[in-house]
């Protein structure tokens, strides 16, 4: 159960007035997160939006003190909670909830990331596209790499957008910047993001998967961008490494719970023996690209991580210590 904070709450006129809610799961990045919040307070728009900041540290919530003080101050409107089972999951899904019933006029809802910064436009670009008609709409999340960052890592994929023009796109992959109609949330069942996802990972994936399924649209805005600092500890050799492995573990628990029948299982097992041999074509045309070698390993660390998934060893990248 989320813990709302002890700060007013506005009143239900107040709080009919806003269209856009901009919703933020925190953890343990308080000067992060005041940047991000920052950035929120910096947006250039005319639509009347709120914030919705969950923290996912019940025993040392620094993130809920740093939103709440934009708040007091008047910088920004909203509210912030606490969400008390650990799990990013876990904390998506109550902010997301939280803005639903805090704000029941609000047409659309938003996330950005704890770590990330959205330039002034990025709100205005974002309702634009779904004004025009798109259900769920997503935009970049662009690397900012310290300078001594290697081509090995400015190169690999795991750093970089899915698309890179404006226009409609067969589904979005990532929440760190997204924008959902309401509409969305009440065709699919509760709880939003799927809790088994917590610590693995691609929770949102697995979402916008069903959402696809249901029918919803994408549009990609690429204007509506967000950049995201590349800390030290990501730039290492393991770090991507895990990562590959991680993403193959996602697709394929994605993919395994859409199997539902012998036929469907087996087709997955036959998928998972096929992109052997599929990945390393990836890999090879990569290089051929001029891509680094280390980059041209992402192919080939997905199928591995879908292997290992399927025989039942699942990494848990997210899981925190207390």
């Amino acid at each position: 159960m989320t813990r709302a904070s002890r700060l007013p709450l506005e009143s239900i006129a107040d709080a009919a007035r806003f269209e856009a809610v901009v919703c933020i799961p925190t953890f343990r990045r308080p000067e992060m997160l005041r940047t991000t919040l920052e950035s929120i307070e910096a947006q250039a728009t005319n639509v009347a939006f709120a914030v919705v900041v969950v923290d996912n540290d019940a025993a040392a919530p620094v993130g809920l003190d740093v939103a709440q003080s934009f708040f007091r101050e008047g910088r920004l409107s909203g509210v912030a909670a606490v969400e008390p089972r650990q799990g990013n999951v876990h904390a998506i899904n109550a902010a997301f909830r939280l803005a639903r019933e805090r704000y029941p006029a609000a047409e659309y809802f938003l996330m950005i990331d704890d770590d990330e910064r959205a330039e002034p436009r990025w709100l205005e670009e974002m309702v634009a596209s779904a004004r025009q008609g798109a259900d769920i709409v997503g935009g970049p999340v662009t690397p900012i790499f310290p300078e001594e960052a290697k081509a090995a890592f400015r190169d690999h994929p795991v750093f970089w957008p899915a698309f890179g023009a404006t226009g409609p796109v067969p589904i979005i992959y990532g929440t760190g910047n997204c924008l959902m109609r309401r509409e969305v949330f009440d065709g699919l069942a509760e709880p939003a993001l799927d809790p088994r996802f917590n610590f693995l990972g691609g929770g949102d994936t697995e979402f916008f998967t069903r959402c696809r399924r249901a029918g919803f649209t994408f549009f990609w805005r690429q204007e509506a961008q967000i950049y995201e600092q590349v800390t030290p500890g990501r730039l290492a050799l393991g770090w991507v490494l895990r990562r590959s492995l991680a993403t193959g573990a996602i697709n394929y628990s994605i993919d395994r719970l859409a199997a539902r029948s012998l036929r469907q299982r087996l087709l997955l097992i036959a998928k998972n023996l096929a992109l052997g041999p599929v990945s390393l074509q990836r890999a090879l045309r990569m290089l051929r690209d001029s891509k680094h070698p280390l980059a041209a390993t992402h192919p080939i660390g997905i199928a591995i991580g879908r292997l290992l998934a399927s025989v039942g060893a699942t990494p848990q990248p997210y899981r925190y210590s207390s």
